[in-house]
This record gives structure tokens, C-alpha cells and sequence, in this order.
């Protein structure tokens, strides 16, 4: 495995690769590797001979609230964990390499990053646009795989690619969860286990709403009021928002439709904000 910190390295590397005619797959993460980047390296490997995967804690999507210093690095375990999984390529750019002295332009997605996350995060996409279009600069490549963890993100990067018209593939990777149906986040291990033990309720409130639908409730008002309830009776839990989406949009439906509607919940566990989302 290669490991590369430099901008000016990748992008010959990339360069090199494009030349060559081989296929690229990127996965960008925020590092801590965990079970649900795993998934994604997994379905990079199946998509492409050159695997890269970026580990870059990306600080313009932290809001002015938000502890960046807190996130978790783990670079030694990330690196050993790319190696486990036949990675080619770990790129490890630093915020001064990516974001250096001056730095002064963004990419801004403004319709499909304004709803849901966008309402508490107002800067987050921003962030995350910018992070994501730098990579795509610099390493060309072919496939761009996503979590489903994340759907809005997922939204907005692809509204994003069309826009900008770059030439690359979003492969999106379904939810991976930990056994008791929590959504496998690095979040997680801030919660004690009275707080993992009513964050389970997001997940049951989900299912709770995929078997509504599945008996033929098509009311997103009664579906939002059933989850609301639901969480509603755990103490820990406060909610930021319970939407029924298009998942291509963030804009609200009018009236569920089976398999194109998305369920999504953000709420804080005492001071842990998670996310979590199903297609109804």
C-alpha cells in the first residue's frame, strides 16, 4: 500500500493511473475507520482495480459549535486497516495541504443542502462540497463510493457532481449497523450505556414506520407522529428533525410512496447528535 501525503504526489499518481487506463475508486472518510468504512472499501474493491482511500478530518464541515479537536484520530489503525483490505492507495493530506494559509473559495450546493441537517449545520455542506471537490481535482477518479448513512450528503455531493459535470460514479453503500440495530457511527463510543441503551430507540422507531407503510399507511403526518412518540418516550432523546423526503431532493412528500420515500431522523442523546434514515 502507498501512502501519500502531498497534493502535488497524488495528483501525479492520479495522472500516472489515468494514463495507464486504470480505473479508480475513491472512498473519502474523516478517519477512525470503523465497520461502516470497511463496507465501503469493500464495494470500492469490487468496482474498480485502484483503490484509494482518503483520511482527512475535514474541518470547514465543523460549525463554530462543534468541538473538531475532540474527533478521533487514529491514524495507525487506519493505516493497518487500509493494509487489511488491500487498499493501493492511503492518502493522508493534512488541513494546512488542503485548506492552506489564504484559502478563500467554496463550493456551495444550494437546494438540496438547505433542509434537514442544513438547518442546524448551516455550514456543514459547504464544508463538505469543498473537501469533496478538492479530492475529485486531485485524484480523478472513476467511482466515488457513499454511505447510505448519510443520505442528504449523498444528495447534495450528487447534485454537486451533475452540476459541476464532473465525470465520476457515486456508488452509494447501504446502512451498516452493529447487531442491536444502532447505525454504526465513531459518534458511538460517546455513549455510556444508558445512552446506547435508549439510542436503540431510533432504530425501532424506523421499523416501527416501515411496517406502517408496509400495512398501507401512506400519511407522512402519521407517520412522523407515531416516530415522534416513539422517541418521544426516552428520557435522552431530543429530536432535531423527522422528515418523510425524496431521497434525490430533501424535499418533503406530500404522500408516502413505497420505495421512494426516505424516513429521516437526526436527534441528540444527551449531547451525542446522531443520524438515521430508511427508505419506507
Amino acid at each position: 500500500m502507498q501512502k501519500i501525503e502531498s497534493m502535488p504526489e497524488m495528483r501525479t499518481l492520479s495522472a500516472t493511473l489515468k494514463q495507464k487506463r486504470e480505473a479508480v475508486a475513491l472512498v473519502a472518510t474523516s478517519g477512525a475507520l470503523h465497520a461502516g468504512h470497511v463496507a465501503l472499501i469493500t464495494a470500492a474493491r469490487a468496482r474498480a482495480p485502484v483503490v484509494v482511500v482518503c483520511v482527512f478530518p475535514n474541518p470547514l464541515a465543523f460549525g463554530p459549535s462543534e468541538n473538531f479537536a475532540r474527533y478521533p484520530r487514529t491514524p495507525e489503525a487506519d493505516a493497518k486497516l487500509c493494509e487489511e483490505l488491500s487498499v493501493d492507495v492511503l492518502f493522508q493530506p493534512t488541513a494546512e495541504e488542503m485548506f492552506p494559509r489564504g484559502f478563500s473559495t467554496f463550493v456551495t450546493e444550494d437546494a438540496v443542502s438547505r433542509p434537514l441537517c442544513g438547518v442546524s449545520r448551516p455550514s456543514h455542506f459547504r464544508g463538505v462540497t469543498t473537501g469533496i471537490t478538492k479530492l475529485l481535482n486531485v485524484i480523478r477518479p472513476d467511482v466515488l463510493v457513499m454511505g447510505q448513512r448519510d443520505p442528504q450528503q449523498v444528495a447534495v455531493v450528487r447534485k454537486m457532481i451533475v452540476d459541476l459535470c464532473f465525470e465520476v460514479e457515486v456508488v452509494v453503500v447501504p446502512v451498516v449497523r452493529e447487531a442491536d440495530g444502532l447505525v454504526v457511527s465513531v459518534k458511538n463510543s460517546d455513549l455510556t450505556t444508558r445512552q446506547h441503551e435508549d439510542a436503540l430507540a431510533i432504530y425501532a422507531a424506523l421499523q416501527q414506520a416501515r411496517e406502517m407503510v408496509a400495512n398501507g399507511v401512506r400519511s407522512p403526518d402519521r407517520v412522523i407522529a407515531e416516530v415522534t412518540h416513539h422517541l418521544g418516550e426516552k428520557r435522552m432523546i431530543r429530536v432535531i428533525y423527522i422528515s418523510t423526503v425524496d431521497p434525490l431532493t430533501m424535499e418533503p412528500m406530500r404522500e408516502i410512496v413505497p420505495g421512494a420515500t426516505l424516513l429521516a431522523i437526526a436527534v441528540w442523546v444527551d449531547q451525542v447528535r446522531l443520524i438515521d434514515n430508511v427508505v419506507l
